[in-house]
């Protein structure tokens, strides 16, 4: 399905809410509380950590939920790449005149549901990739947003030259955007369109989503 997330420990979680003092006051001065900045729209610590919270949580309420919290321990870094993502892929899609209807994210949902054996099979499979439930349906929308562009752009995603033009389109749409990122996470890769070390691959079709 997708890709995302990384890996340290439970007490992860507990050490960024610890710090959401320091982090607030940092991120390049003119942007208080910010984990980022994405085309003059802030990205705040407390909406990362809010999403953090959420698979934490999540996870929490599963038998495997040691495990799940353990491959996934640089959550926090890993969601603010999503996040970033997002915007640029959003801003790349739409620019191109790409869009997604309601319909067609419940469509692809309900086939990967089939595929994995049923709802609550697909959104296991998720969360050990550190996606809440209620995070499924973006990105769905986000695996049809690239699927649309790579088509606007006659880009073949199975092969090497399509997946080139589909970096270099975003990685344009990213240099674009004045992307700033809060140094406590690390700097944003506008060629790669990846936060720093996080080392996340984009959203791809495959069976699963790995860690990096």
């Amino acid at each position: 399905m997708f890709r995302r997330r990384t890996a340290l420990s439970v007490s992860a979680t507990a050490a960024l809410l610890a710090a959401t003092p320091l982090l607030a006051a940092c991120g390049g001065g003119a942007h208080p509380g910010a984990a980022a900045v994405v085309d003059g729209k802030r990205i705040t610590v407390a909406q990362l950590q809010t999403k953090v919270k959420d698979v934490r949580e999540a996870q929490g309420r599963s038998p495997q939920g040691a495990q799940l919290i353990m491959n996934t321990g640089r959550l926090s870094l890993a969601t603010l790449n999503g996040m970033i993502f997002d915007e640029v892929l959003a801003r790349s899609a739409g620019d191109a005149g790409v869009k997604v209807t309601r319909d067609a994210v419940q469509k692809w949902r309900a086939a990967a549901e089939e595929r994995a054996g049923g709802a609550e099979r697909l959104k296991a499979m998720w969360l050990q990739q550190g996606i809440a439930p209620d995070e499924i349906d973006a990105m769905v929308r986000n695996q049809l947003l690239l699927d649309g562009l790579a088509k606007h752009l006659g880009a073949d995603r199975g092969r090497a030259q399509g997946q080139q033009q589909l970096a270099q389109a975003l990685s344009k749409t990213s240099r674009s955007m004045g992307i700033d990122v809060n140094p406590r996470f690390g700097k944003w890769d506008d060629r790669q369109v990846i936060l720093g070390e996080t080392k996340e691959p984009w959203i791809t079709t495959g069976p699963s989503r790995q860690q990096a």
